[in-house]
């Protein structure tokens, strides 16, 4: 169990950041949208917030990369904010135009919408990041 854990420690730092990052948009975006900010912005507005959250935490704690250049920080807001402006928005607006039908109410459509982009940024994002913004340099 030992040896799995040390293997797949930095995959397990970045479910923890992404549940505490997690956790901020969507306090953020469900509080937005119950003072009657619309879902699309309220969404740019907590993605935002947690971007800033993210890079710090990722950088320092899961990917332990002690460097920080512009191109880093570049490269983490271009890969972050496609999968947040981009991907996101299409999920979230895909997935409430296919439940739009049903009886579901608003927030949970708004919340079956948000997990599934979530998960797919994620996966983008572990990908995108190990690879180009807090890479090793053996």
């Amino acid at each position: 169990m030992r040896k799995i854990l040390k293997k797949h420690a930095e995959k397990l730092r970045f479910a923890i950041v992404g549940g505490v990052n997690t956790t901020i948009d969507f306090a953020i975006l469900f509080i937005l949208v119950a003072l009657g900010i619309p879902a699309i912005v309220s969404n740019f507005i907590s993605t935002s917030l947690a971007l800033i959250f993210s890079f710090y935490a990722n950088k320092n704690f899961t990917f332990k990369n002690e460097t920080t250049n512009k191109t880093q920080f570049i490269y983490f807001l271009a890969i972050t904010l496609f999968g947040l402006w981009v991907i996101q928005p299409v999920i979230i607006e895909g997935i409430k135009m296919s439940l739009s039908a049903t009886l579901l109410n608003n927030y949970i459509v708004l919340f079956v919408g948000k997990i599934t982009a979530t998960i797919v940024t994620l996966i983008w994002n572990y990908l995108l990041y190990k690879r180009f913004v807090f890479k090793k340099l053996d």
